[in-house]
This record gives C-alpha cells, sequence and structure tokens, in this order.
C-alpha cells in the first residue's frame, strides 16, 4: 500500500464524532493543570542532568485513568485523554525552556547580558508556549489528518493503547501499574538507598577514551519508547564520539592548543581523562550534527509549510472552517492569526524581553518553521 492510499483510509475514532461525552470539564482541567506542573518540574531536572525528557503523555494517562475511572468511578475515556494533553504540554514546555535558555546564562558568564529573572524567565516560555499551541491548529489538519496512515506517532499511540487498556480493566491495566511499580523501586534502590551506582565508568587506556553508562529506569524508558531505530541513531553517535573523535584528537592533536581549551589536549586529557576532551570539544561536534539535522529537516519541511501556511490564509478569510462533527472543530483562523499578532506584540513591547520589533517578526517567522519540523519529526519518533 503506497502513502496516497494510506491517508486515503478511513479513520474512526473510539469514540464515534457524532457522540457527544465529557471531555473539557473542571475535572479535567485540573487534574491537566496539576500533572502538568509535575511532570514540568521534573523534566525540567531530567533535560538538564542528562539532556533528554521524557514525555509526560503516558504517565498523564495513567494517572486519570487511576483518578477518573478507579477513583471516581466515572467512564470517560475522552476526559483523561484531555488529562494527558494538558498534562504533557507542562513537559513540552519545559523541554523548549531547558534546551534554549540556558545560552542567556552562558551569555551572563561571559558578561554579554545580565542573568535573566525569573520573571523573564516565565514570560519567555508564556509566549513561546501560546505561539506553539496557536501555530498547532493549522498544523493538526496537515499532520494529523492529512497524512494519517503515514505518520505513525508512536508515542501518541502508546498513550491511546493505555487509555484504551483502563476502558476494558482487568489485566491490561493492571500490567501498566505493576511497570510502575518497578520503575519506582528500581529508581529507590540506585538513588535511594545507592546500592547500585547511577553512573558505571571503565577507563581504556589503550583506546584513549572510557566507556561510560548511567543507570537510570528514565533512560531505559526513553529507549524503549523511541524504539530501537531511534536508539539506535543514539547509540552509534555516543560510539562515534567516545571511540573515534576523541581518540582521534587525543592522539593526533596531542600538542595542539585548540580553543575553548586553554592547555594542549594532551595536557587536558591527562588532566581530566576522556571527560574533559567531550567536554571541550565532543559535544561542540554534537551541537553542529543537531543543527544541521534542523537544517535538513527544515528543507524537507518546506512543501508541507507552504501548504499550511496557504490553507491558514484561506481559513481566514473564508471564515472558521470548522466542521459539524466532534473531530473536525477547530480554532477560528482569525482568532489563531490575531493571537499570533498579539504575541509578537508583547515580545517586543515588553521590557523583560529585550527584542526589537524586527526579533519579534523573526521569531514568528522561524517559529513556526521550526514548530512544523517538530511536529512532524513527533509523528516520525
Amino acid at each position: 500500500m503506497n502513502e496516497k492510499e494510506k491517508t486515503t483510509e478511513t479513520f474512526k475514532p473510539y469514540i464515534p464524532a457524532e457522540k457527544i461525552t465529557p471531555e473539557f470539564t473542571v475535572t479535567s482541567v485540573i487534574m491537566g493543570v496539576l500533572l502538568a506542573i509535575i511532570f514540568g518540574a521534573a523534566n525540567a531536572y531530567l533535560g538538564l542532568r542528562v539532556g533528554m525528557t521524557v514525555s509526560a503523555s503516558i504517565p498523564a494517562a495513567v494517572i486519570s485513568m487511576g483518578v477518573i475511572r478507579v477513583i471516581m468511578r466515572k467512564d470517560s475515556v475522552l476526559e483523561s485523554n484531555i488529562v494527558q494533553t494538558v498534562g504533557s504540554a507542562g513537559e513540552s514546555l519545559a523541554a523548549g525552556a531547558i534546551f534554549t535558555m540556558p545560552v542567556l546564562f552562558l551569555w551572563a558568564k561571559e558578561g554579554i547580558t545580565d542573568t535573566p529573572s525569573l520573571v523573564t524567565i516565565s514570560l519567555i516560555a508564556l509566549c513561546g508556549g501560546i505561539l506553539g499551541v496557536l501555530f498547532m491548529v493549522p498544523l493538526r489538519n496537515a499532520l494529523i489528518v492529512k497524512e494519517h496512515g503515514i505518520l505513525p506517532y508512536p508515542e501518541g499511540t502508546a498513550c491511546a493503547e493505555v487509555l484504551l487498556a483502563g476502558e476494558e480493566g482487568g489485566a491490561s491495566a493492571k500490567t501498566v501499574f505493576m511497570g510502575m511499580g518497578l520503575a519506582a523501586l528500581f529508581k529507590f534502590v540506585v538513588d535511594g538507598l545507592k546500592i547500585i551506582p547511577g553512573v558505571i565508568t571503565a577507563p581504556i587506556k589503550a583506546l584513549k577514551t572510557e566507556l561510560s553508562a548511567e543507570v537510570y529506569p528514565a533512560l531505559v524508558g526513553v529507549g524503549y519508547i523511541c524504539g530501537a531505530k531511534i536508539s539506535s541513531y543514539m547509540f552509534a553517535g555516543g560510539i562515534l564520539g567516545w571511540f573515534v573523535l576523541i581518540p582521534a584528537i587525543v592522539t593526533f592533536g596531542g600538542d595542539t592548543i585548540l580553543y575553548p581549551g586553554t592547555d594542549t589536549i594532551a595536557n587536558m586529557y591527562a588532566a581530566g581523562g576522556a571527560g574533559a576532551i567531550w567536554s571541550s570539544y565532543i559535544r561542540y561536534i554534537g551541537a553542529g550534527m543537531v543543527a544541521a539535522g534542523g537544517i535538513i529537516s527544515l528543507v524537507k519541511s518546506l512543501p508541507l509549510i507552504v501548504t499550511t501556511f496557504v490553507e491558514a490564509v484561506k481559513g481566514m478569510k473564508g471564515g472558521t472552517g470548522n466542521g459539524s462533527k466532534r473531530t473536525e472543530q477547530d480554532l477560528d483562523m482569525r482568532f489563531v492569526g490575531i493571537g499570533v499578532l498579539i504575541i509578537a506584540f508583547l515580545i517586543w513591547i515588553l521590557p523583560m524581553i529585550p527584542v526589537s520589533l524586527l526579533g519579534a517578526f523573526l521569531i514568528v517567522i522561524f517559529g513556526f518553521f521550526f514548530g512544523a519540523v517538530s511536529s512532524r519529526m513527533v509523528g516520525l519518533v
């Protein structure tokens, strides 16, 4: 079956589109907000520590399933879906902050700018979060509706299966909660009792490098959720950095003083081992690879971006574009356009965000570009 045939498949939601059941309720919103705060804080810590975050969608789905169905005795899978959607927003916002705003602290350390205040960080995150939600309105139709059957959305599919397991009850739900218990126990043994070291490192002097691994349930979960293919890419990158690039840098550049290092590479290796070479050189190579991957993805997504933008403009001229069915309802595109302009104006006018009018305009344009790229990557990964 080719991609065109896949897109023409008729999608049948678990809850029929014509059926109206409780969904956007006070219970779902309050639970979602509480989970967003909790998982946002947890993922901010995890992301700053290991460089990756774990989506809150699945654990939020498990918790909402337990509270709404088991404790409150309510049969409402759509309410649970709202809870996991709102809860996962906290994790997404935390990821967007911790992967970008540390540069402000690095600049402040070098005297380029002032250290950002809590108010500045909050306003930047708020404006970016609202802007991202507004951009997702036209992208929903392009990425989820039109590419149904092409983009697998593995994590979204897993989250849906968790919610359906709660609807079915019995052994399916027990398996989910058993996994949570085992993960919590393992985490307690590693970080609580410290019976097992969190990081295991073995220097390999013959290769002028070291083999290091962190023993954390969160990392195991990340690998399982991402799947063997994506995990193999990350593993290959680790092998390339630690067993190819670091030995090559130490072997062939031992007498070289290369920025940002202030001493010869040989002396840096003698003092700090392979970790010193990684901190000074390899992580910058990795950042360049990430940037290159983002540019390549952006180029590949240009047709989608153009199509989505054209349809959004048509929606502003032609009305709301809402369907009569529950699954076809969107925000009015004129409301989306006005919202984007308001956010751009706030970014420009707020004194806590030192951005010019041109800067605010570029933030909106490139925000839409990279929003489309990252949204498509979510559909694949």
